[in-house]
This record gives structure tokens, C-alpha cells and sequence, in this order.
């Protein structure tokens, strides 16, 4: 069985639950506390960091490596595209959400951040939502009609928007259409924790 060591408020574990919901998968969550972090999580991650996933012998960390892994090793529903070039994309889709948008929401998580930081995390990811929010204009999701692991990746980020005290004008009104869509998925809703179902009203 596969066990998913995973934040109880931590985006990054929330994205790897909503892919294991996804897909219906026999697993288990071991929940723990980043601010109180065991032991034996240094031990199989050397980043002392989830969400981890433990199956056998194979250790994974890292969200978008864990759901990738899980989404060729169960295929149905398939999240990232089939055709290798739009695979491509999204990959480099994925790539940049890390380095524009989920750097700052590592901020925003980091209790030790001050507070000219964390504004200024709020803004980079408020500009950064509304330059992709045109994409949503036409479209249910951001690869057109079909639901995919970049909206996996983004969705965590899009609950916690009144949690990090986020404000998106009204150029954003797509993506938060797109993420209403998305929060209503049962696989969503079955992967929030408690903590997390708290930070929205």
C-alpha cells in the first residue's frame, strides 16, 4: 500500500491528496504537523519536507514528481496530457508555476517570513494569477476542456486565496470561475483536511 506523508495545511501535500482522490487509489495518509515534524521524516527526506510518498521500497518527494509518478503508474483518469508535445507544455507549464507563483506561496507558509515579505509575496501572486486568468476566458480549464495536474497544482493555491489574504480584481473572474469548477470535483472535497476546510467561509 502506498502511504502519502502529508501537511495537514500544507499546499504542496494538498496537491499529491487531490491526485490520489482523483485516481481512487488504495492509500494511506499518515497527517503530520509541519510545525511539529517527527523524527523519521528527515530520515526519508532529506529536505525534512512533505507531502513524501512511501511505496515498498520507492520513496518520492516533491509534489509534482509524486503526481506525475502516480499518474503514469495509474493511468485512469489520466491528468497529464497523452501527446508528448502538449506533455511537453505542460511540464514547462508546471516549471514556471514553481518559479512564479509557488515560491511565494513558500513565503506566505514561512512563519519566520516578515511582513514586507509576505506583502510582497501577496502581490507577486495576485499579478501573477491575473496575467493567467485570460487563459480561462474561453476555456473550463487551463488546457481547454479537460481537467489536468496543472489545475492540480494551481487549485490548492486558488482555496487558500482569502486564507493568504489575496485580493484578484475583476480581470480575474475566469480563474476563479474555473476554480469554483474545480473545488466542486467529490476528489477535491475528499482530499481537503479539517484545518483546510476551515480557511474558507
Amino acid at each position: 500500500m502506498m502511504t502519502l506523508y502529508s501537511g495537514i495545511t500544507c499546499p504542496f501535500s494538498h496537491r499529491c491528496r487531490f491526485v490520489l482522490f482523483e485516481k481512487g487509489m488504495d492509500f494511506e495518509i499518515k497527517d503530520i504537523d509541519t510545525f511539529n515534524k517527527p523524527e523519521d521524516l528527515a530520515v526519508i527526506n532529506p529536505y525534512n519536507q512533505v507531502p513524501v510518498l512511501v511505496e515498498r521500497d520507492l520513496i518520492l518527494y516533491e509534489s509534482n514528481i509524486i503526481n506525475e509518478y502516480l499518474d503514469e503508474r495509474f493511468p485512469h483518469p489520466q491528468l497529464m496530457p497523452a501527446d508528448p508535445v502538449m506533455r511537453g507544455r505542460g511540464r514547462l507549464v508546471l516549471f514556471r508555476l514553481e518559479k512564479e507563483l509557488f515560491v511565494h506561496v513558500a513565503t506566505l507558509e514561512n512563519q519566520a517570513a516578515t511582513a514586507k515579505e509576505q506583502a510582497k509575496a501577496r502581490e507577486a501572486i495576485a499579478q501573477g494569477l491575473t496575467m493567467i486568468a485570460p487563459a480561462y476566458a474561453k476555456n473550463k480549464y487551463v488546457l481547454g476542456d479537460d481537467f489536468s495536474m496543472i489545475d492540480v497544482a494551481l487549485a490548492p493555491l486558488l482555496w487558500r486565496l482569502e486564507h493568504y489574504d489575496i485580493k484578484l480584481g475583476k480581470s480575474a473572474a475566469p480563474l476563479l470561475k474555473s476554480a469554483e469548477r474545480i473545488f466542486q470535483r467529490p476528489a477535491f472535497a475528499e482530499a481537503l483536511t479539517p484545518a483546510e476546510k476551515a480557511m474558507r467561509k
